[in-house]
């Protein structure tokens, strides 16, 4: 359970920390080519959430983000997991979801700056995390957790 409250507390800085420089310095220099043919650093002010999709609904996604990290908190505060990836997973998810949060309440938006050659959509490193956590936390589920299984036992999917 501690090692989920420190990787979170650490997605928060690390997260937190760029974005500061990346306001600082990205707007004013536009588009980056940092990797050529890979990543490109591309100041955007997302008011929406993946892909800029539902703009202007700030407070629902607040919200929203709120209530899941609640239900992660909860989750890993009452139940007792024996799997490192389980908490990993959940650290990923709610540190991330921290860091975007943080952004909604102070500026009223979303710093995203990753903008990959492959994947055209500019992102941050706390929605990389929340991405990494969520198909960590599916592969913790499905492979390793008891949940499936015991349906599977009683004949029951």
């Amino acid at each position: 359970m501690i090692i989920a409250l420190v990787i979170s507390a650490i997605v928060v800085v690390i997260d937190q920390i760029i974005k500061y420089f990346v306001v600082l310095y990205l707007p004013s220099a536009g588009t980056v080519n940092a990797v050529p043919y890979i990543l490109d650093l591309n100041y955007v002010e997302n008011r929406g959430v993946a892909f800029g999709m539902f703009k202007d609904m700030r407070w629902f996604f607040v919200v929203f983000t709120a209530v899941i990290i609640g239900v992660l908190f909860y989750i890993i505060l009452k139940k007792k997991f024996n799997s490192k990836l389980f908490y990993i997973s959940s650290a990923l998810i709610i540190g991330g979801g921290i860091g975007n949060m943080i952004d909604r309440i102070y500026y009223g938006f979303v710093i995203d700056y990753l903008q990959l050659s492959f994947f055209s959509p500019v992102c941050n490193f706390a929605d990389y995390c929340i991405t990494v956590g969520t198909i960590l936390l599916a592969i913790y589920f499905i492979f390793f957790s008891d949940a499936f299984k015991k349906e599977n036992e009683n004949g029951k999917l």
